[in-house]
């Protein structure tokens, strides 16, 4: 299971390194201040966002992660989660940061998805994990009103 799962945090950190890159140069490409570009801009993140979902199932099948479909898919549900309750931190300058941020949570996305796929877990630890991922979004809301207020 720790092999699956380490598998699973390399491969989703290398495609959230490049997820980022990608998505940083799309912004750059579009290069508009208006916001009349958002949507096209928006699209091609959406575009860039669905097309290394499916280039997920298929890496991680490649290095025996399966079923790569539902594990890419519970890493996706993941990550929406963690860009939630990360709105709250702070944001950075540094793009290496960024990078190494996004690497960060894409890996932790894709060793959780690959712990709660696994068959030989205990549903109770999947509901555990389930429940401490959904609890990340109400703390960071309550760190974000204690450090900004109303």
């Amino acid at each position: 299971m720790r092999g699956r799962m380490g598998r699973a945090a390399a491969v989703c950190a290398a495609l959230g390194v490049l997820w980022w890159a990608s998505v940083r140069l799309a912004w750059a490409g579009v290069g508009c201040e208006e916001w009349g570009c958002l949507p096209p801009a928006l699209g091609v993140v959406v575009v860039i966002s669905l097309a290394l979902l499916a280039g997920f199932a298929l890496a991680l099948e490649r290095v025996g992660v399966r079923p790569g479909r539902r594990v890419a898919l519970v890493a996706a549900g993941v990550l929406v989660v963690l860009r939630l309750a990360g709105e709250s931190l702070p944001s950075w300058t540094s793009p290496l940061v960024d990078a190494v941020a996004a690497g960060t949570a894409f890996a932790g996305a894709g060793a959780l998805a690959a712990f709660v796929t696994e068959a030989q877990v205990a549903r109770r630890w999947k509901v555990v994990a389930a429940l401490g991922l959904a609890a990340l979004v109400p703390l960071a809301l309550i760190a974000s009103l204690a450090r900004y207020g109303l």
